[in-house]
């Protein structure tokens, strides 16, 4: 007891779907020559029998049918690089937690300790500059960090005494020069309009002045309002046509008003005749392509960020969708467009213009109902974001 073990669990080649996906992500989205990634969850643990350890091997912390496991150190290939990526403290990290529940059914008089991080293995020949492209990749900086190599000599945490909150004096009388001074050095999310009505209130209502803690708090508030406003345009005068999917795209639509602001814009589909050619096809996908192209512009911004709905896109789960997108708000993309093409699909130059090519599935649906799931699987993200309950 008091020795702590550290195990590595990857799943066997057939079932490594996550480690693929990356792979595909990284020459696709970063370019880079990868040869191969692996991905692998690791457990460091702690306050284990040797008994109670042996068991948890083959039932808690693998699948052996399905996985392969490394004791203590984890065997590379020749040109293989390795980092590992872990909550930040305070995180709450489900797959740890849920092994140390699973562990005290082996045996409940015995309190084990687990940490967990997910170990990414890439093998090509990456420069200096881009195995730091991959580890941001890797690794959302709001809630995680890249972990130490080594391993622990123990898992029990000593925490410092916090220092008392630090009130800030004098800041409900301060002049306005010195308040913009303060908010320059405090890096908050909100405008320094908002820093000045927080100070109005102090001022005003409570007749004192705040602590850090409180600032924080009401910064983060702010910041998480931010968020939730990625798509950045007003729902104004939006209109359906007749249809069998009307009420599910206003519905949705109207779900969507708590997390996001929405505009969806209709281009006109050029007319196609019947028994049109091939090269009549093109020509007309080429039209519609340049009047969406046209209205891309305009409502396109500095922050915006296309996605473009095509058959040979990647294709993405729920969860997925709901990460990418808030990957991109925490990226600062603050304005989010999809375009789901005529029904000829969309011109080259179209999807050329996308920074994103997303796939639903390889049979082809009605514009209506395609904008009835597109809207839906948003609000889904929005949901899996919040941790909010969806069906699975």
């Amino acid at each position: 007891m008091g020795e702590v073990r550290r195990v590595y669990v990857e799943k066997k080649k057939d079932y490594a779907v996550k480690a693929k996906e990356l792979h595909a992500s990284l020459k696709q989205y970063l370019g880079l020559d990868v040869e191969s990634v692996r991905v692998l969850v690791r457990y460091d643990i702690e306050n284990l029998s040797d008994v109670s350890y042996e068991k948890a091997l083959v039932t808690v912390f693998s699948e052996p049918p399905v996985d392969d496991v490394y004791e203590e150190t984890l065997p590379l290939a020749d040109g293989e690089i390795s980092f590992s990526v872990e909550f930040l403290p305070g995180q709450f990290d489900q797959r740890a937690d849920s092994a140390q529940q699973c562990v005290k059914l082996l045996n409940e008089d015995e309190d084990a300790l687990i940490r967990s991080a997910t170990t990414y293995v890439v093998k090509g020949a990456l420069t200096d500059e881009q195995l730091e492209a991959v580890k941001e990749y890797c690794i959302n900086p709001v809630d995680s960090r890249e972990a130490a190599a080594d391993k622990p000599e123990t898992l029990v945490m000593d925490f410092e005494e916090p220092a008392d909150v630090k009130i800030l004096d004098g800041f409900k009388d301060m002049e306005e020069d010195k308040f913009k001074e303060l908010y320059d050095s405090l890096n908050l999310a909100m405008t320094f309009k908002d820093f000045l009505h927080i100070q109005n209130y102090y001022k005003g209502e409570e007749n004192r002045d705040p602590s850090m803690t409180e600032i924080r708090v009401l910064d983060t508030y702010w910041s998480d309002h931010c968020r939730h406003t990625t798509f950045s345009t007003e729902l104004k005068d939006v209109k359906f046509d007749d249809g069998d999917y009307r009420d599910a795209i206003e519905e949705y639509a109207k779900r969507l008003t708590r997390y996001c602001k929405l505009e969806i814009i209709e281009v006109a589909d050029e007319k196609t005749p019947d028994g049109a050619s091939a090269t009549e096809e093109m020509q007309i996908r080429q039209k519609e392509g340049e009047r969406v192209l046209a209205r891309l512009e305009k409502c396109r911004q500095s922050s915006s960020y296309v996605m473009a709905l095509a058959i040979d896109g990647r294709e993405l789960d729920s969860v997925e969708l709901s990460q990418k997108l808030e990957k991109l708000g925490t990226d600062g993309i603050s304005h989010v467009i999809f375009l789901i093409g005529g029904s000829l699909g969309m011109s080259k130059e179209l999807l050329a213009a996308a920074d994103f090519k997303l796939s639903f599935s390889r049979m082809t649906f009605p514009h209506q109902l395609m904008r009835v799931i597109l809207l839906e699987q948003i609000y889904r993200g929005y949901r899996i974001m919040n941790r909010e309950p969806y069906h699975k």
